[in-house]
């Protein structure tokens, strides 16, 4: 309803909290774009949306939910409108003219779900490929009722996180790593980014390992590059690369200021690379390289064989561990990151065909570093005498204990 409100003593401003889809149908009529006909067709499909809202979301037989889902049918509705119009009455009038009242309701759900689809942030190994799934009804239940304002900022904020990978998964391809290699590394895409921007400024034509990373970086010490260029900037080191799709650019300028910031530190020849790039914490994590069995991954008399380190992703915390050992167990594809979906399938692979944990065992005798093995075992040892009987458990219907337990001792997103 509208409200008045004080903004002066001189003054009174009128304040409209309508829905959009009741502030576009009021003004159809005043201004003779909706005729009587339109709206009893209205009158007559907004039952049946309600029912049909009620009824995805829980059920039709409760006046409550019946209640709930009114408001989800013209929340969906003035949000499709708002946003096809960009608050355009006229447009929005037209719209409720031209196409039925539940056309538009649907719009609004396929803008929710494509909204959900999106990734939430820009890390390759926290976001799924798979487009809206049943899973996230009940995430799409709480967006139903949220305002437009939410939902831009939201978008928003998914579509930078979309721009960033896309950019990411450009210059990768660039240096000869596809979407497939990304998604298994699951690095950040800004770490990406910019990894692939120092590899282009040095000459490189790969994305590289660490032996080649570890060369890249102290290169140019040598040269004393970091003196050099001191004086003029290091604007120039650092360029966009040719034939970059235009939407890329503004997002890749952003990026690349950040590492020509980085560069001094980078080229200062006092602290070693590995101590830089994987002890420092405000470089943790901020540039990626392939791992690698065949690269010397470790200067503190770690070794271990190629399919440790590209099973681990170079991860060595017990949460990443015991997630790579369960999926082993499980004969499941080998992460050391669930997401929620993931994890629920794992669980019911788990209870349809069995835990089997000697394949743990054996992986971790046969590929773990020699020196950590007894405590990788004991770790794992520890896990399953109290984790098995709850992943097991046919009790445990919702899978809510077990799901619980994993994002205790596992890495679940």
């Amino acid at each position: 309803m509208s409200e008045l409100r004080l903004v002066s003593p001189a003054t009174v401003s009128l304040y409209d909290a309508r829905p959009f889809f009741e502030k576009a149908l009021a003004y159809g009529v005043q201004n003779a774009i909706i005729d009587h006909h339109k709206l009893d067709a209205i009158c007559a499909d907004a039952p049946k949306g309600m029912v049909q809202i009620a009824r995805y979301f829980g059920t039709e037989y409760l006046r409550p939910k019946l209640e709930v889902a009114k408001h989800r049918l013209v929340n969906l509705v003035s949000l499709y409108l708002e946003v096809a119009s960009a608050g355009d009455l006229r447009l929005a009038a037209e719209s409720l003219r031209d196409h039925s009242f539940l056309s538009h309701s649907k719009g609004g759900s396929d803008l929710l779900r494509r909204l959900i689809a999106m990734p939430q942030n820009s890390h390759f190994g926290m976001h799924e490929r798979s487009g809206f799934t049943d899973a996230q009804i009940p995430v799409l239940a709480e967006w139903s009722l949220k305002n437009l304002a939410a939902y831009q900022a939201e978008f928003a904020r998914r579509s930078a996180a979309t721009q960033m990978m896309e950019t990411a998964i450009w210059l990768a391809g660039q240096l000869g790593m596809g979407v497939a290699e990304l998604e298994e590394a699951a690095p950040d895409s800004e770490a990406v980014i910019r990894t692939a921007l120092l590899t282009l400024a040095t000459g490189g034509t790969e994305m590289p390992d660490w032996v080649a990373f570890e060369k890249m970086v102290t290169a140019p010490r040598k040269k004393n590059t970091a003196k050099k260029k001191a004086a003029s900037g290091f604007d120039g080191f650092i360029v966009m690369p040719k034939n970059l799709p235009a939407h890329c650019t503004a997002m890749l300028e952003a990026v690349r200021q950040s590492v020509i910031s980085d560069l001094p530190k980078i080229f200062d020849g006092t602290v070693s690379a590995r101590k830089l790039f994987d002890q420092t914490p405000a470089f943790m994590g901020r540039y990626f390289w392939v791992e690698s069995g065949l690269s010397e991954v470790d200067q503190h008399d770690r070794a271990a064989s190629q399919a440790w380190h590209k099973a681990t992703g170079g991860h060595c915390d017990d949460g990443s561990l015991l997630t790579l050992f369960l999926c082993i167990a499980a004969g499941a594809t080998r992460k050391t990151l669930l997401t929620e979906k993931s994890a629920t399938t794992l669980i019911r692979k788990i209870r349809k065909t069995g835990l089997k944990p000697d394949l743990a065992s054996q992986y971790m005798a046969h590929h773990a570093p020699a020196q950590h093995r007894q405590d990788y075992a004991r770790l794992w040892r520890e896990f399953v005498e109290e984790a098995q009987s709850t992943l097991q458990s046919d009790l445990d219907y919702t899978l809510t204990d077990a799901l619980a337990l994993l994002r205790r001792e596992c890495h679940v997103t």
